[in-house]
């Protein structure tokens, strides 16, 4: 075996606390004093993993950009419309968009379809659940464009709150 590993890590966030302000649009919804201070300690925990995003993959909403913008300060963003209210199944072929030369991928995106994701490509046992500000570190051998439904393994997950 003279090749190196080229494993490929997948981090999937649910965005961090919001709060419900009546008249506002869905997507207007800002995080809340704990949901600030829960999106910079994923930050921390984050670079405390030695994990530092090549590419984010955030829905444009307002309180996923706030989570990805305290969580990973100076990450490159990318706003994906398609983040938003997206099934399990279409995130899955986002990230199969994603380019080759991308090694760690941060995905900033909602519930339910953030947690699907983690369940279906890790093929878990039992359901940690998958409340705000969670998220799950992925290892995956398999190119983006390969990735596939219960052969990734998860490095690290939510206990649930």
């Amino acid at each position: 075996m003279g090749g190196a590993v080229t494993a490929r890590t997948l981090i999937v966030l649910r965005h961090a606390k919001a709060a419900h302000v009546p008249g506002l649009a869905d997507a207007e919804r800002p995080l809340t004093d704990r949901g600030e201070r829960d999106a910079r300690r994923i930050g921390e925990v984050l670079a405390g993993l030695g994990l530092r995003p090549d590419l984010v993959l955030c829905s444009p909403s307002v309180r996923t950009r706030r989570t990805a913008e305290l969580a990973v300060p100076d990450g490159p963003v990318e706003y994906e419309r398609d983040v938003y209210e997206a099934y399990a199944d279409e995130l899955l072929a986002l990230l199969r968009r994603t380019g080759p030369e991308v090694r760690t991928l941060l995905l900033v995106g909602h519930n339910p379809g953030v947690h699907e994701l983690v369940m279906g490509l890790t093929a878990r046992d039992g359901d940690p659940g998958f409340p705000p500000g969670a998220f799950a570190v992925i290892e995956t051998d398999d190119e983006w464009a390969e990735l596939e439904a219960g052969r990734a393994v998860t490095r690290w997950s939510p206990k649930g709150d």
